[in-house]
C-alpha cells in the first residue's frame, strides 16, 4: 500500500475502529482505457467473480431469487438506455425483464411501464420488488404517476402490483434504494430519495393501505454533505458540463438496510461519511412530527464513502466502500473492518445475501460514465458481479 493510499485509508475512517485492511488498485490504473480483461477476470482481496452481465448500461442494483433468478437495474440516466430491469442469463447476457414493451417509457401509462429502475429486491415470498423513479432521462421531475414500486411474480413474469409512491416526491427527487419488509403483522417498505440538487429524504410505505410518507427531508442525515470529494479508481469524482468549471457530485440518502427484526432502518447518503440509524416505527406512525422522527435519529459515527448497505442476521451492516474498491463491515459495538477489496470492484454498489451465505456486489462503474470523463465513455462491459463467504444469513 502506498503512503498517499495509506494516509487516505486514515482520513477516510477517522474516528472508526479499522480492523483490518486488504491490497488495493494500483495507483494510476484508471488513469488508462480500462479493459474488459482487468474488469471481470482479475482475482485479488478475498472476493471471486461470481457472474458478469453484459448490460446495456450502468448496472446498480442486483438481487437474486432464492432459485437463483438474477437481475441487474439500470437506470435510465439517459433517454438512450433501452431498458432498465433486465434478467441475467446462464451466458451472461441480459435481456430485458419482464419484457421489452414494459421497459419502454410512456407518460400516457406510467403505472404499466418502467422509467428509470436502480434498485430492486425479494421478498419473503420471493417475488421481486422494483423500484421506478419515475425519471425518463435521469433528471427533471418525474413523469407524473412514474414513480412506483412494482411487484412482479416470477412463476408468470407478470407485473401483480404497482404501488404509487406520488405522495412522498418532489420535483428534485431521485429515487435510490428499497427495502422491503413483510412479516407477521405488517407489511412496509422504505425508499431513500437522494435528490437531485442533493437534498434527500426518506419514504415510508404501508404497502397494506398504500400509505406514502416523507420523513426527514432537509435533515442533515439525508442530506449531501458539504465540502467532500469523492474519489474513485484514484482519481476524483466530478462533473463537467460544457466548458463550465467541474463541480463534485452530490447526493443524500442513498444505501438503506434494515436491521434483522425490521425495528431499526441504517441509511447514509451518496456524498458523506457517516452513518445514520431511526426506529421503522416512528417514520410510519401517524402520530409523529417530522420533529420527533428528526430527533430519534442516531449518528452511528463514520464508516466511509460508501454507496449501497446490507445487513446480515447478526445485525451487522455490510458496506459498499467505493474509494477503496472494497467491502467494509461495522460490527454493533461499532468497529469498522475492510474485508475484502479488489480492483475489480469498480465502483461497489448493491449487495445482495443468498440463503447459502455468499455475500455477492455488484460492480457498478458509475465513475467511468461520460458525465465524470469529459464526454467520454470508459465503462468497459460485461460488469462484473463478485462474491466472498460470509459466516451469517441474510436478515
Amino acid at each position: 500500500m502506498t503512503l498517499a493510499r495509506r494516509d487516505l485509508l486514515a482520513a477516510g475512517f477517522a474516528g472508526a475502529g479499522i480492523a483490518g485492511t486488504a491490497a488495493l488498485a494500483r495507483p494510476g490504473e484508471a488513469a488508462a482505457a480500462p479493459s474488459s480483461e482487468v474488469a471481470t477476470h482479475r482475482a485479488a482481496g478475498g472476493l471471486e467473480l461470481a457472474f458478469t452481465a453484459n448490460a446495456p448500461s450502468t448496472p446498480t442494483g442486483l438481487a437474486i431469487s432464492s432459485g437463483g433468478r438474477r437481475f441487474v437495474m439500470m437506470p435510465r440516466f439517459t433517454a438512450t438506455v433501452p431498458y432498465t430491469l433486465g434478467e441475467v442469463l446462464a451466458d451472461g447476457e441480459v435481456r430485458p425483464y419482464p419484457d421489452l414493451p414494459t421497459n419502454q417509457p410512456d407518460p400516457e401509462q406510467p403505472q404499466a411501464r418502467l422509467f428509470h429502475v436502480p434498485n430492486g429486491v425479494f421478498d419473503r415470498d420471493d417475488t421481486l420488488w422494483c423500484l421506478d423513479a419515475g425519471l425518463p432521462d435521469g433528471s427533471g421531475p418525474p413523469v407524473k404517476g412514474g414513480a412506483k414500486l412494482v411487484q412482479i411474480d416470477l412463476a408468470d413474469n407478470r407485473i401483480r402490483r404497482v404501488v404509487p409512491l406520488e405522495a412522498g416526491i418532489t420535483p428534485t427527487s431521485s429515487l435510490n434504494d428499497l427495502r422491503v419488509d413483510i412479516r407477521d403483522g405488517y407489511a412496509r417498505a422504505y425508499v431513500t430519495d437522494q435528490g437531485q440538487d442533493g437534498e434527500g429524504a426518506i419514504l415510508a410505505v404501508d404497502l397494506a393501505s398504500g400509505r406514502v410518507v416523507r420523513r426527514l427531508a432537509g435533515h442533515a442525515s439525508t442530506r449531501s454533505q458539504k465540502g467532500l470529494l469523492k474519489i474513485v479508481e484514484d482519481r476524483p469524482v466530478v462533473q463537467r458540463k460544457g466548458e463550465g468549471p467541474p463541480r463534485p457530485v452530490q447526493g443524500g440518502a442513498n444505501g438503506i438496510a434494515l436491521s434483522p427484526d425490521g425495528r431499526r432502518l441504517y441509511y447514509a447518503p451518496l456524498i458523506g461519511r457517516r452513518l445514520y440509524a431511526v426506529e421503522t416505527a416512528a417514520l410510519l406512525d401517524p402520530g409523529a412530527s417530522d420533529g420527533a422522527v428528526a430527533a430519534g435519529v442516531t449518528d452511528l459515527g463514520e464508516k466511509g464513502m460508501t454507496g449501497g448497505l446490507t445487513t446480515d442476521s447478526k445485525d451487522r451492516v455490510y458496506l459498499a466502500l467505493q474509494e477503496f474498491n472494497a467491502v467494509g463491515r461495522r460490527d454493533p459495538d461499532g468497529t469498522v473492518t475492510i474485508i475484502a477489496s479488489d480492483p475489480r470492484l469498480i465502483w461497489a454498489d448493491t449487495f445482495w445475501i443468498t440463503p447459502d451465505r455468499w455475500l455477492h456486489i455488484s460492480s457498478a462503474q458509475v465513475n467511468r460514465r461520460p458525465e465524470y470523463n469529459g464526454g467520454k465513455d470508459l465503462q468497459a462491459p460485461p460488469y462484473a458481479i463478485l462474491r466472498m463467504r460470509i459466516d451469517a444469513d441474510p436478515a
